[in-house]
């Protein structure tokens, strides 16, 4: 193999968020900005030699064009092995699943979630550890410091072959195995759960929609769903990926799946509505009419988890992030098992499941997971919804219905303010943060604020502290208020506003979520000067 040395320098921007790197596409085209950070990944990582990874991505605009330059760069850093989906496709989930079952290395995720794709799109690239999980930040910290020191990064002259065929070929002295992307993730999939049962469901005439929103999960959902389970043919929709996913935003909420969404509230709806995003590890649940609120979701899955085979003994615990509703607590108290409240960033429940203290994880921002690995997996709960709908014999709506009955409601919504210059933005959280502690016992909306605090996250497993995740305001009537600045976009900063109110078992649970919500939305507004801030009157996107 011929290989050859590149002078570089370091370039400014590199270090990684919650989800890895994440830029426009046009930036990660630049020359050199991609080799860059490659190379720091290895160097930040005790270096490639002898190792073996999995690599492949959501399939968006420069896919491939990055899975050649990362194989190219993987065989001069002397890796003995990659594995890469067909095509490089390979869902997130599914990607993490692969690390754990043939315990390599780590593996090179290319994606930017849920972020919109194509040539103006967005890109990204992230790390996962030999546990199958997001780089924790004691290595994406290293991996940031080698891309301010960075001088040269190595790349083989020979091209990939041929990505788009099964089979293996090498590139110098490292082998590239390229597998089917869904067999391995299909077959934990029945481990998990009960296929038998739910295929009895779809052959009794039950009915899904699934929309896989022109992006990873097309494949997946499509073979297991329809092919394996036997859900009527074209259950699955937007099911080829593509590179600007359809032209669409792949983000499975009820603002961007309106397709799903606008079936899901017709005449002839069917029984049970989903979506899952850009990378496959996102979820969107509906009923005939009814959507099911991430956070009720995680809640619903953690009281009936018991109805699947894999989760049928006592669950370990659960784990939620801080601005995720409360709803779940209710249920781990009630179940006898812990509830821990993680930063946001599914990094940070994986020492909780390694050390097997949680089963269960979830986010208000529509991921949820287990310990079958170490992502968040939209389609693994939409299988997991099946398998409970199957045994319980309800439908969602009123298992939904009868939820909120045992254990109240938490009115919930997430307010999103997008590409907020970034100085307005940090002005915004500093100004409040420098006036939480005379917040306790003020009143505001009509409301009176019982704490005020920065969430700070003490690991129970590493002991390592993590400081400044999230403005977090409890008032005396149960409501909540939470604010933070997003790590996951492009440009500008995103500010996030997690607003929740609950109410008993007794109370009205048939409420407009806005409407329900007003004195914590004026609560916000009064507190944040959002409106002078931003300049906006409302919030960009609404979940």
């Amino acid at each position: 193999m011929i290989s050859h040395t590149v002078q570089t320098a370091p370039i400014a921007g590199q270090k990684p968020g919650t989800s890895g790197l994440r830029k426009k596409t046009a930036v990660f085209r630049e020359p050199g900005y991609l080799e860059n950070f490659v190379q720091c990944i290895f160097d930040g990582t005790g270096g490639a030699t002898g190792k073996t990874y999995v690599l492949g991505g959501d399939g968006r605009f420069f896919n491939a064009d990055a899975i050649d330059v990362i194989i190219r760069m993987a065989a001069a850093n002397g890796a003995k092995r990659l594995i890469v989906g067909q095509n490089g496709i390979l869902s997130t989930p599914a990607a993490s699943n692969l690390i754990r079952k043939y315990e390599t290395d780590g593996g090179i995720i290319l994606s930017a979630s849920h972020n919109p794709g194509g040539e103006d799109g967005d890109f990204g690239i992230k790390f996962n550890a030999a546990n199958g999980g997001p780089a924790p930040e004691k290595i994406t910290d290293a991996i940031f410091a080698k891309t301010q020191e960075i001088t040269e990064y190595r790349i083989a002259d020979q091209h990939a072959g041929d990505i788009g065929t099964i089979g293996s070929f090498t590139v110098g002295d490292c082998r590239v195995d390229v597998i089917d992307p869904v067999d391995d993730y299909e077959s934990l999939m029945q481990k998990l759960f009960d296929f038998d049962a739910i295929s009895a469901l779809f052959a009794g005439g039950f009915r899904i929609c699934f929309d896989a929103m022109h992006a990873v999960t097309g494949p997946y959902a499509t073979r297991i769903l329809e092919d394996t389970l036997g859900a009527p043919k074209g259950s699955v929709i937007n099911a080829v990926p593509s590179p600007d996913f359809g032209g669409g935003h792949p983000d499975p909420n009820p603002v961007w799946a309106r397709e799903l969404v606008a079936i899901m509230e017709s005449k002839d709806a069917p029984d049970f509505g989903a979506a899952s995003d850009g990378d496959g590890d996102r979820n969107m649940i509906m009923g005939k009419g009814a959507f099911v609120s991430p956070s009720d979701s995680l809640a619903l899955l953690t009281a009936y988890a018991h109805l699947a085979p894999a989760y049928s003994g006592e669950l370990a615990g659960v784990a939620r992030s801080m601005p995720t509703s409360q709803a779940v607590d209710l249920v781990a108290e009630h179940l006898g098992i812990a509830c821990y409240e993680t930063p946001t960033g599914w990094k940070f429940f994986g020492n909780l499941l390694d050390a097997g203290k949680a089963t269960l994880c979830g986010e208000e921002s529509a991921g949820t997971g287990s310990s079958h690995i170490r992502e968040k997996d939209g389609l693994w709960a939409v299988l997991l919804w099946l398998n409970i709908l199957a045994c319980d014999g309800r439908d969602i709506v009123q298992l939904r219905a009868d939820h909120w009955r045992n254990f109240g409601r938490n009115y919930y919504s997430r307010h999103d303010y997008e590409e907020i210059p970034t100085d307005a933005a940090e002005a915004l959280i500093g100004g409040l943060r420098a006036r939480l502690g005379d917040l306790p016992g003020t009143h505001v909306a009509g409301m009176e604020i019982a704490t005020a605090d920065d969430f700070t996250y003490h690991d129970p497993i590493d002991h390592s502290l993590t400081e400044r995740q999230g403005i977090r305001i409890r008032f005396t009537d149960g409501s909540r208020l939470v604010m933070r600045l997003s790590g996951t976009g492009t440009q500008g900063a995103t500010l996030r506003v997690y607003l929740e109110r609950f109410v008993d078992r007794s109370g009205d649970h048939d409420q407009d979520v806005q409407a329900a919500l007003a004195p914590v939305i004026a609560a916000a507004e009064t507190l944040a000067d959002i409106t002078r801030h931003t300049g906006r009157s409302r919030a960009d996107v609404i979940t």
